[in-house]
Protein backbone atom coordinates (compact mmCIF):
# COMPACT_ATOMS: atom_id res chain seq x y z
CA UNK A 1 0.00 0.00 0.00
CA UNK A 2 2.93 2.21 0.60
CA UNK A 3 5.05 1.22 -2.26
CA UNK A 4 1.24 2.38 -4.06
CA UNK A 5 1.10 5.87 -2.60
CA UNK A 6 4.91 6.70 -2.95
CA UNK A 7 4.48 5.83 -6.93
CA UNK A 8 1.26 7.93 -6.81
CA UNK A 9 2.41 10.91 -5.33
CA UNK A 10 5.56 10.64 -7.57
CA UNK A 11 3.49 10.13 -10.81
CA UNK A 12 1.41 13.67 -9.04
CA UNK A 13 4.91 15.46 -8.38
CA UNK A 14 6.30 14.93 -11.89
CA UNK A 15 2.74 16.26 -13.02
CA UNK A 16 2.95 19.31 -11.61
CA UNK A 17 6.49 20.20 -12.70
CA UNK A 18 5.57 19.41 -16.33
CA UNK A 19 2.55 22.36 -15.75
CA UNK A 20 4.73 24.42 -13.50
CA UNK A 21 7.41 24.45 -16.48
CA UNK A 22 4.54 24.70 -19.01
CA UNK A 23 2.80 27.95 -17.47
CA UNK A 24 6.17 29.28 -16.97
CA UNK A 25 8.02 29.07 -19.71
CA UNK A 26 10.36 31.84 -20.55
CA UNK A 27 9.04 34.00 -23.24
CA UNK A 28 10.93 33.33 -27.32
CA UNK A 29 13.54 36.09 -28.17
CA UNK A 30 12.01 38.37 -31.39
CA UNK A 31 13.49 38.18 -34.16
CA UNK A 32 13.73 41.95 -34.81
CA UNK A 33 14.97 41.29 -38.63
CA UNK A 34 11.73 40.53 -39.61
CA UNK A 35 9.32 42.36 -41.02
CA UNK A 36 6.06 40.31 -39.82
CA UNK A 37 4.91 38.51 -36.94
CA UNK A 38 1.78 36.85 -35.66
CA UNK A 39 1.17 36.38 -31.82
CA UNK A 40 0.77 32.87 -30.83
CA UNK A 41 0.11 31.46 -27.33
CA UNK A 42 2.03 28.94 -25.31
CA UNK A 43 0.48 28.14 -22.21
CA UNK A 44 -0.54 31.12 -20.39
CA UNK A 45 2.25 33.10 -22.16
CA UNK A 46 2.09 34.42 -25.64
CA UNK A 47 5.03 35.55 -28.15
CA UNK A 48 5.51 37.04 -31.63
CA UNK A 49 6.43 34.39 -34.08
CA UNK A 50 8.27 35.43 -37.05
CA UNK A 51 6.34 35.17 -40.46
CA UNK A 52 9.08 34.33 -42.70
CA UNK A 53 7.78 34.77 -45.95
CA UNK A 54 5.05 37.24 -45.71
CA UNK A 55 2.30 37.66 -48.50
CA UNK A 56 3.78 39.54 -50.70
CA UNK A 57 0.95 42.04 -52.73
CA UNK A 58 1.54 44.97 -55.02
CA UNK A 59 -0.51 48.00 -54.71
CA UNK A 60 -1.46 47.99 -58.11
CA UNK A 61 -2.87 44.76 -58.03
CA UNK A 62 -5.82 46.05 -56.00
CA UNK A 63 -8.12 47.73 -57.96
CA UNK A 64 -11.67 50.01 -58.17
CA UNK A 65 -10.99 50.64 -54.32
CA UNK A 66 -8.98 53.42 -55.53
CA UNK A 67 -11.06 55.78 -53.16
CA UNK A 68 -9.55 54.25 -49.81
CA UNK A 69 -6.69 52.83 -51.00
CA UNK A 70 -5.34 56.48 -51.00
CA UNK A 71 -6.82 57.22 -47.33
CA UNK A 72 -5.18 54.43 -46.03
CA UNK A 73 -1.33 54.72 -47.97
CA UNK A 74 -1.99 58.66 -46.98
CA UNK A 75 -2.76 57.20 -43.16
CA UNK A 76 0.28 55.17 -42.94
CA UNK A 77 2.41 57.80 -44.97
CA UNK A 78 2.03 60.04 -41.91
CA UNK A 79 2.30 57.40 -39.31
CA UNK A 80 5.88 56.55 -41.01
CA UNK A 81 6.60 59.89 -41.08
CA UNK A 82 5.96 60.27 -37.17
CA UNK A 83 3.21 62.59 -38.40
CA UNK A 84 -0.52 62.35 -36.24
CA UNK A 85 -2.52 59.19 -38.22
CA UNK A 86 -4.99 56.86 -37.44
CA UNK A 87 -6.21 53.87 -36.51
CA UNK A 88 -8.18 51.92 -39.27
CA UNK A 89 -11.39 50.28 -40.07
CA UNK A 90 -11.83 48.52 -42.84
CA UNK A 91 -15.50 47.03 -43.58
CA UNK A 92 -17.72 46.07 -46.26
CA UNK A 93 -18.60 42.72 -48.53
CA UNK A 94 -15.92 39.82 -48.28
CA UNK A 95 -13.12 39.63 -50.78
CA UNK A 96 -13.28 42.91 -51.57
CA UNK A 97 -9.57 43.28 -51.00
CA UNK A 98 -9.97 44.65 -47.57
CA UNK A 99 -7.05 42.24 -45.98
CA UNK A 100 -4.93 42.26 -49.00
CA UNK A 101 -4.93 46.34 -49.12
CA UNK A 102 -3.52 46.19 -45.25
CA UNK A 103 -0.73 42.99 -46.51
CA UNK A 104 0.27 45.33 -49.46
CA UNK A 105 1.23 48.23 -47.24
CA UNK A 106 4.02 46.03 -45.90
CA UNK A 107 5.27 45.27 -49.43
CA UNK A 108 5.17 48.35 -50.30
CA UNK A 109 6.64 50.18 -46.85
CA UNK A 110 8.70 47.74 -45.22
CA UNK A 111 11.66 49.31 -46.37
CA UNK A 112 10.92 52.26 -44.58
CA UNK A 113 10.51 50.79 -41.20
CA UNK A 114 6.64 49.55 -41.21
CA UNK A 115 6.13 46.54 -39.42
CA UNK A 116 3.03 44.19 -39.37
CA UNK A 117 1.89 42.09 -36.19
CA UNK A 118 -1.45 40.05 -36.89
CA UNK A 119 -3.45 39.18 -33.84
CA UNK A 120 -6.29 37.04 -33.69
CA UNK A 121 -9.76 38.06 -32.14
CA UNK A 122 -9.33 35.58 -28.78
CA UNK A 123 -5.50 37.35 -28.22
CA UNK A 124 -6.73 40.76 -28.23
CA UNK A 125 -6.29 40.19 -24.36
CA UNK A 126 -2.55 40.22 -25.22
CA UNK A 127 -2.57 44.04 -26.81
CA UNK A 128 -1.22 45.55 -23.66
CA UNK A 129 1.77 42.65 -23.91
CA UNK A 130 2.65 43.40 -26.99
CA UNK A 131 2.52 47.14 -26.86
CA UNK A 132 5.04 46.84 -23.95
CA UNK A 133 6.87 44.82 -26.09
CA UNK A 134 7.12 47.31 -28.61
CA UNK A 135 7.20 50.72 -27.06
CA UNK A 136 10.93 51.11 -27.82
CA UNK A 137 11.19 49.95 -31.09
CA UNK A 138 12.31 52.75 -33.76
CA UNK A 139 10.04 50.58 -36.54
CA UNK A 140 6.53 51.73 -37.16
CA UNK A 141 4.12 48.46 -36.23
CA UNK A 142 0.64 47.88 -37.61
CA UNK A 143 -1.25 45.70 -35.31
CA UNK A 144 -3.16 44.03 -37.54
CA UNK A 145 -6.80 42.11 -36.63
CA UNK A 146 -8.26 40.41 -39.95
CA UNK A 147 -12.09 39.61 -39.95
CA UNK A 148 -12.99 41.15 -36.55
CA UNK A 149 -16.22 40.36 -35.08
CA UNK A 150 -17.32 40.06 -31.38
CA UNK A 151 -20.51 38.51 -29.88
CA UNK A 152 -22.66 39.95 -27.88
CA UNK A 153 -21.54 38.35 -24.71
CA UNK A 154 -17.60 38.84 -25.81
CA UNK A 155 -15.48 40.50 -23.41
CA UNK A 156 -12.26 40.60 -25.31
CA UNK A 157 -13.39 43.90 -27.38
CA UNK A 158 -12.24 45.69 -23.79
CA UNK A 159 -9.11 44.94 -24.46
CA UNK A 160 -9.22 46.63 -28.07
CA UNK A 161 -11.06 49.51 -26.46
CA UNK A 162 -8.12 50.73 -24.12
CA UNK A 163 -5.17 50.22 -26.56
CA UNK A 164 -7.34 52.20 -29.07
CA UNK A 165 -8.06 54.70 -26.45
CA UNK A 166 -5.29 54.40 -24.43
CA UNK A 167 -5.53 54.26 -20.44
CA UNK A 168 -3.51 55.71 -17.71
CA UNK A 169 -0.59 54.60 -19.44
CA UNK A 170 -0.33 56.45 -23.11
CA UNK A 171 -0.38 54.91 -26.09
CA UNK A 172 2.37 54.08 -28.36
CA UNK A 173 3.65 56.75 -30.25
CA UNK A 174 5.11 53.56 -33.17
CA UNK A 175 1.97 51.77 -33.49
CA UNK A 176 -1.48 51.55 -35.03
CA UNK A 177 -4.45 49.12 -35.32
CA UNK A 178 -5.90 48.37 -38.78
CA UNK A 179 -8.52 45.98 -38.47
CA UNK A 180 -11.01 44.89 -41.21
CA UNK A 181 -14.18 43.34 -40.02
CA UNK A 182 -17.73 42.25 -42.72
CA UNK A 183 -20.07 44.61 -39.70
CA UNK A 184 -19.42 48.29 -39.41
CA UNK A 185 -19.74 48.46 -35.55
CA UNK A 186 -18.03 44.97 -34.93
CA UNK A 187 -20.81 43.92 -32.54
CA UNK A 188 -24.06 42.11 -33.38
CA UNK A 189 -27.27 44.44 -33.62
CA UNK A 190 -30.98 42.96 -32.42
CA UNK A 191 -34.51 44.52 -32.93
CA UNK A 192 -34.43 44.62 -28.90
CA UNK A 193 -31.74 47.34 -28.85
CA UNK A 194 -34.46 49.82 -30.78
CA UNK A 195 -37.36 48.89 -29.01
CA UNK A 196 -36.97 51.66 -25.92
CA UNK A 197 -40.05 50.89 -24.06
CA UNK A 198 -39.05 47.70 -23.30
CA UNK A 199 -36.16 46.72 -20.43
CA UNK A 200 -34.00 43.82 -20.92
CA UNK A 201 -33.23 41.63 -18.46
CA UNK A 202 -34.13 44.24 -15.73
CA UNK A 203 -31.72 46.81 -17.56
CA UNK A 204 -32.93 50.41 -16.50
CA UNK A 205 -31.14 52.57 -19.32
CA UNK A 206 -31.14 49.84 -22.44
CA UNK A 207 -30.12 52.93 -24.55
CA UNK A 208 -26.88 52.43 -22.76
CA UNK A 209 -26.29 48.71 -24.41
CA UNK A 210 -26.32 50.46 -27.82
CA UNK A 211 -24.23 53.17 -26.96
CA UNK A 212 -21.62 50.13 -25.68
CA UNK A 213 -21.89 48.51 -29.21
CA UNK A 214 -20.71 51.10 -31.48
CA UNK A 215 -18.12 52.55 -29.19
CA UNK A 216 -15.95 50.66 -30.45
CA UNK A 217 -15.74 51.04 -33.84
CA UNK A 218 -16.00 55.20 -33.28
CA UNK A 219 -12.69 54.61 -31.40
CA UNK A 220 -11.08 54.25 -34.82
CA UNK A 221 -10.30 57.55 -36.73
CA UNK A 222 -10.55 56.21 -40.03
CA UNK A 223 -14.09 54.02 -41.51
CA UNK A 224 -13.27 53.23 -45.03
CA UNK A 225 -15.92 51.17 -46.97
CA UNK A 226 -15.69 48.64 -49.56
CA UNK A 227 -18.42 47.46 -51.09
CA UNK A 228 -19.59 44.41 -53.93
CA UNK A 229 -17.91 44.85 -57.95
CA UNK A 230 -20.05 44.89 -60.98
CA UNK A 231 -19.37 42.78 -63.41
CA UNK A 232 -17.26 45.12 -65.76
CA UNK A 233 -14.98 45.39 -62.35
CA UNK A 234 -14.95 41.54 -61.61
CA UNK A 235 -13.90 41.01 -65.37
CA UNK A 236 -10.98 43.93 -65.02
CA UNK A 237 -9.66 42.61 -62.22
CA UNK A 238 -9.43 38.85 -63.53
CA UNK A 239 -7.82 39.98 -66.39
CA UNK A 240 -4.84 41.92 -64.04
CA UNK A 241 -4.46 38.61 -62.39
CA UNK A 242 -4.30 37.05 -65.18
CA UNK A 243 -1.63 39.54 -66.61
CA UNK A 244 0.58 38.59 -63.27
CA UNK A 245 1.06 34.80 -64.51
CA UNK A 246 1.74 35.70 -68.01
CA UNK A 247 -1.92 34.79 -69.69
CA UNK A 248 -3.08 36.85 -72.20
CA UNK A 249 -6.82 38.19 -71.80
CA UNK A 250 -8.93 36.78 -74.62
CA UNK A 251 -12.69 35.98 -75.54
CA UNK A 252 -11.63 32.24 -73.75
CA UNK A 253 -10.53 33.85 -70.97
CA UNK A 254 -13.32 35.96 -70.32
CA UNK A 255 -16.17 33.14 -70.95
CA UNK A 256 -14.24 31.35 -68.75
CA UNK A 257 -14.16 34.30 -65.94
CA UNK A 258 -17.75 34.49 -66.09
CA UNK A 259 -18.49 30.49 -65.82
CA UNK A 260 -16.18 30.93 -63.04
CA UNK A 261 -18.39 33.24 -60.99
CA UNK A 262 -21.40 30.84 -61.67
CA UNK A 263 -19.44 28.23 -59.18
CA UNK A 264 -19.11 30.74 -56.53
CA UNK A 265 -22.31 32.63 -56.40
CA UNK A 266 -20.39 35.85 -55.70
CA UNK A 267 -18.15 38.77 -57.89
CA UNK A 268 -15.38 39.78 -55.91
CA UNK A 269 -11.39 40.72 -56.00
CA UNK A 270 -11.22 37.51 -54.46
CA UNK A 271 -13.11 35.06 -56.47
CA UNK A 272 -11.34 37.19 -59.57
CA UNK A 273 -7.45 35.91 -57.99
CA UNK A 274 -9.00 32.17 -57.32
CA UNK A 275 -10.04 32.14 -61.42
CA UNK A 276 -6.83 33.73 -62.10
CA UNK A 277 -5.33 30.55 -60.72
CA UNK A 278 -7.23 28.45 -61.59
CA UNK A 279 -7.10 29.33 -64.92
CA UNK A 280 -3.74 29.99 -65.26
CA UNK A 281 -2.54 26.64 -63.49
CA UNK A 282 -4.75 24.84 -66.07
CA UNK A 283 -3.49 26.05 -69.17
CA UNK A 284 0.29 25.66 -68.14
CA UNK A 285 -0.73 22.30 -66.95
CA UNK A 286 -2.13 21.27 -70.31
CA UNK A 287 0.98 22.73 -71.95
CA UNK A 288 3.12 20.78 -70.56
CA UNK A 289 4.28 17.47 -71.80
Amino acid sequence: MSKDLDNLVGRAEHLLARLEALFHAPSSPVDWNSTAWRWVKAGNKGYLQTIAHPHQIALDNIQFVDSQKAKIVRNTQQFLKGLPANNVLLTGTRGTGKSSLIKALLTAYAQEGLRLIEVEKHDLIHLPEIVELIRNRPEKFIIFCDDLTFEANDESYKALKVVLDGSVASTSENMLVYATSNRKNLMPEFMADNLATKHWDGEIRPSDTIEEKTALAERFGLWLAFYAFDQDEYLAIAENWLKTFNIPWDETAHKAALEFTHTRGARSGRVAYQFARDYAGKLQLNSKP
